[in-house]
């Protein structure tokens, strides 16, 4: 099939379990090797030995030397995906397609400012790696904030709001609070996550101003949806 042209096969070489929640996954590989990655691109995996059924994630490291590459999976047991890498064993191989263009923040003038959820924190650990000299902040809506506590201290990521999820979405007036000062002072926004909620934010920002040549948007999740990549 044309489709295994694109196919690498890789190894699950490392896991580690951060809380109940989160799952570092390390995959090794020939196929990884040699690969021309940006932070913030993506890959896919398929989903119960379907090449059609994929769940796309973001890896927060790809060390193509090596033929390396790291994921930080959030397990909250809701579709496929979560399933699939909660039951990833070490020696396990697996097939993946990628990397693939989704958030690429090189462009982007002046600090980062990335908005999301649980499934953004891997990307804003790639996006604060990438550039030392770049100041990255994170304001995240979660649901466990003590789970996610611990795996931003674990990974060492800085510059960090966290807002409890609330079921009257009050957090994302708190959320909204943050946008103007940021724009005052320059900044360039990586919007993320959850469709509806970066739709709000995105709206936000135009009362507010802001150009696009400022703005990334890549939806991980929607209400009623799965698979949106």
């Amino acid at each position: 099939m044309l489709i295994d042209l694109f196919m690498k096969r890789a190894t699950v070489a490392a896991l580690d379990d951060i809380g109940e929640l989160y799952r570092l996954v390390t995959f090794e590989g020939s196929g990884l090797r040699d690969i021309a990655w940006v932070p913030g691109a993506q890959i896919q995996f398929p989903m119960a030995g379907s090449v059609l059924a994929v769940r796309t994630y973001t890896p927060i490291e790809w060390n193509a030397q090596a033929g390396r590459l790291v994921i930080l999976a959030y397990l909250h047991g809701l579709g496929p995906g979560s399933a699939w890498f909660s039951g990833l064993v070490p020696g396990q191989q697996c097939d993946l397609y990628g990397p693939r263009k989704s958030i690429d923040a090189r462009a982007l003038p002046g600090a980062l400012a990335v908005f999301g959820d649980e499934t953004s924190i891997g990307l804003g650990y790639t996006l604060a790696r990438q550039d030392p000299q770049k100041v990255v902040s994170l304001y995240l809506e979660i649901g466990d904030v003590v789970s996610a506590e611990r795996v931003i201290a674990d990974l060492g990521i800085e510059n960090v709001t966290l807002f409890a999820k609330r079921e009257d979405e009050a957090h994302l007036v708190q959320m909204e609070e943050m946008l103007a000062p940021l724009v005052n002072r320059g900044t360039s926004f990586v919007l993320t996550g959850k469709a509806g909620t970066i739709q709000r934010q995105r709206q936000a920002l135009r009362k507010l101003g802001v150009s696009s040549n400022r703005i990334a948007t890549k939806a991980f999740w929607a209400t009623g949806k799965q698979g949106l990549d």
